[in-house]
């Protein structure tokens, strides 16, 4: 970043993450995309610590909810278990494959603008596909999915670790193509995003311990609250704006970026 770019940058990235986290977009994508074409660049650790304000804007919005989760599970309820059970079982398989292939996602596939923009393209297709076809909605509950549609929709997110596929958008495809309605699996995504977001940040922020410093201390103050912020207004609206409108706005938004990526890459000779 230069000099004269003050706190511009980390504001826009900061809004960037807190904006597309929580949409079937690829936030990682886009904040990749907004470094190789803009130049808006920060440290990874700035990436990474940022993460933390868009949890956060999850727990603001659902603390209450949370807390009667945790009431009812401490007091033996047999649904708030089960919830429990459901989400670490869409958790795991995510885990583990991203603890293995962590390096080499962040090593090659980060720094492959083409291989972004053709997953937000083929992302979107695929998105707007199952938005649009006709299927039997067996879930209407996040609350109360069975085990089997918990594990396949962990399953689908271990597609999401490759930057440009969204890990809200593989779990969200996941759910709807096998029986959820659109509405609780967005809902769901939001409380499998809790571990699975509060995970990431604490091994990415282990294993980049060593570049963290005071100097970054600012950037990452305003990143962080941009982030808050945005997510919270996103994770706010974003059911009612689903149940009025599906995904089928944010499959398209994908496939006009990773197109217009596509294009500007080969164009530029930059793939």
């Amino acid at each position: 970043m230069n000099a004269d770019q003050g706190l511009f940058v980390p504001l826009i990235l900061g809004i960037l993450e807190g904006l597309t986290e929580f949409l079937p977009v690829s936030s990682t994508g886009h904040l990749l995309l907004a470094g190789h074409f803009f130049g808006l660049t920060q440290p990874e650790t700035f990436v990474v610590l940022i993460q933390l304000g868009a949890i956060l804007a999850i727990v603001t919005i659902y603390f209450a909810k949370l807390g009667l989760l945790i009431r009812d599970a401490l007091t033996g309820k047999a649904y708030a278990w089960r919830f429990a059970t459901s989400v670490i079982l869409a958790c795991i398989p995510a885990i583990i494959a991203g603890i293995l292939l962590r390096d080499f996602i962040q090593g090659a596939l980060w720094h492959s603008p083409m291989t972004i923009c053709v997953s937000l393209l083929a992302g979107g297709i695929v998105l707007l596909f199952v938005d649009r076809m006709p299927k039997r909605e067996t879930y209407d509950d996040a609350f109360a999915y069975p085990w089997h549609l918990s594990l396949i929709i962990g399953l689908f997110q271990m597609i999401s670790l490759i930057p440009g596929v969204s890990r809200s958008g593989s779990t969200v495809v996941g759910a709807m193509l096998f029986g959820a309605t659109k509405r609780s699996a967005a809902e769901f995504t939001f409380f499998v995003a809790l571990p699975i977001m509060t995970g990431a940040f604490g091994y990415d922020l282990y294993k980049s311990r060593d570049l963290i410093d005071a100097s970054i201390a600012l950037n990452v103050a305003v990143g962080f609250a941009a982030a808050f912020l945005v997510g919270a207004i996103v994770v706010r609206y974003l059911l009612n704006f689903v149940s009025s409108y599906g995904f089928a706005p944010f499959a398209w938004w994908r496939i006009a970026v990773g197109g217009a990526g596509i294009i500007a890459l080969l164009t530029m000779g930059g793939a």
